[in-house]
């Protein structure tokens, strides 16, 4: 059973290890501040005895297309982001995962344990490409045409967590699975060799709810959707984050303002956007907004009132630190540094039980 995300300051409990990544794939929007990177921020503030990595995780982004220019700068300003919305490299351990090669070493030795039976059962493979394709289903894509990079990065994004053996990993219902898959090569490894190595990581259910896309509330809020007015990105100027919430899809009923996701789900996704700024329920969110008798115009307003308050200080200083790379390069290196010296003790003892020592 997942475990619930938050735990009180005083608690007694063994401090854990806790290893999330973010691919380097565009500036993030607001559905990845509100679903990761604020969780990520809380989990630093509120639990001073665990053991956090994240990591700018830029070999996943080469399974899809990228032009090598422009995922050089996308990195760096990755890192800018992760400072920005308030980790700190003293506190927490921040790195770029591809500065790392026993991420890829520990790939290799766990995708020699891993049946490509399982990875043909990940339902993300497929949807992937697919995407990338923009086709409109999976049934349409060829198989043939998936690079094995696309087939076997679950195994990498395992050894990502792994590596630090880690106990546990903040994730959203749709990487789900992706954990499952790494607690089976886990178990795999151990029950293999014997001598216990990896503890199997446990989830760390993110509470906001899935932040929707401003024109298509039945879908994700996507930085690959080709409409840009879909989603709000932290660097977006106030001016654009209001433009896009007055184009925000609500609904046909223009009396009253309800949470409904299935009859509603444009009115809806604004009130989730709410609820997950404010931290409270979205249904106590739907009350006041009724009992003050908004109107959509009137629900809109607040939520940009809101979205641009949450990245006023953010959006200031990503282009603060952006402007300063002998930081970012200095933040790199010392976080590089910090998670190679853990790793190193890990795959010393893998490839002993291997017996590659």
């Amino acid at each position: 059973m997942p475990l619930l995300f938050r735990r009180p300051l005083s608690t007694l409990a063994k401090p854990r290890t806790v290893f999330s990544g973010i691919q380097p794939t565009g500036i993030p929007h607001l559905g990845n501040y509100l679903g990761a990177l604020s969780n990520w921020v809380k989990l630093q503030n509120e639990n001073p005895n665990d053991r956090l990595i994240f990591s700018v995780v830029g070999w996943h982004a080469l399974t899809l297309p990228q032009n090598p220019k422009e995922l050089a700068t996308s990195r760096r300003d990755m890192l800018a982001v992760l400072l920005a919305v308030g980790l700190d490299p003293k506190r927490s351990i921040i790195f770029h995962q591809d500065s790392n090669a026993m991420h890829t070493e520990l790939a290799w030795i766990l995708g020699c344990i891993t049946p490509t039976g399982k990875l043909r059962r990940m339902t993300s493979w497929k949807t992937r490409l697919a995407q990338s394709r923009n086709a409109n289903s999976e049934s349409e894509v060829d198989e043939s045409l998936l690079n094995a990079g696309l087939l076997t990065y679950p195994v990498l994004q395992a050894a990502d967590i792994l590596l630090y053996r880690a106990t546990h990993v903040p994730v959203g219902e749709d990487q789900r699975q992706h954990l499952e898959l790494s607690r089976d090569i886990a178990d795999t490894f151990n029950r293999t060799f014997k001598k216990p190595l990896f503890p199997l990581p446990t989830s760390l259910i993110t509470p906001a709810k899935r932040i929707l896309s401003l024109k298509d509330p039945t879908s994700k809020m996507s930085k690959s959707a080709p409409d840009a007015s879909s989603r709000i990105l932290l660097t977006d100027p106030p001016s654009l984050i209001a433009s896009k919430i007055r184009g925000a899809v609500t609904d046909s009923i223009t009396t009253g303002i309800a949470y409904d996701s299935v009859a509603r789900p444009g009115t809806s996704n604004l009130l989730a956007i709410l609820a997950a700024i404010e931290d409270v329920e979205i249904e106590s969110v739907a009350r006041r907004c009724a009992e003050a008798n908004m109107s959509h115009a009137d629900l809109k307003r607040e939520v940009t009132e809101r979205v641009d308050a949450l990245f006023e200080k953010p959006r200031a200083e990503f282009e603060r630190i952006r402007g300063d790379p002998g930081y970012l390069e200095q933040v790199a290196k010392e976080g590089a540094e910090k998670a190679r010296e853990i790793s190193a003790v890990t795959m010393e003892q893998v490839r002993q039980r291997v017996g590659l020592a």
